[in-house]
């Protein structure tokens, strides 16, 4: 059973950094594109940022410049530096890996629970 397991979330000042994790454990095959999306109270789920299998990424045009997507795939982990943080980042963040559990299987997504992020003014 896969699993993705999101921390490093919590409450911050305006301009400060936050760095989250997310590690992927279980019987895995293979995991393709790996990301970050948020979704802030009644709005909709949006991709904060992705990266392939190798290394490519793209990001939100909201974060670009302030936010790293990077991943370790030995550890079959992805991680997201957000450095000067501000109050419109406020979300829940989930993790999300395009991954294939087994050989015979196809591939899917599969989700984190989700860790709060709350930036103060």
């Amino acid at each position: 059973q896969v699993q993705l397991v999101e921390s490093g979330g919590g409450l911050v000042q305006a301009g400060d950094s936050l760095r989250l994790s997310c590690a992927a454990s279980g019987s895995i095959f293979s995991i393709y594109a790996m990301g970050w999306y948020r979704q802030a109270p009644g709005k909709q789920r949006e991709l904060v940022a992705a990266i392939t299998r190798g290394g490519r990424k793209n990001y939100a045009d909201s974060v670009k410049g302030r936010f790293t997507i990077s991943r370790d795939n030995a550890k079959n982990t992805v991680y997201l530096q957000m450095n000067s943080l501000k109050p419109e980042d406020t979300a829940v963040y989930y993790c999300n890996g395009d991954l294939q559990p087994e050989r015979w299987e196809r591939r899917s997504d599969y989700w984190g629970q989700g860790t709060q992020v709350t930036v103060s003014s």
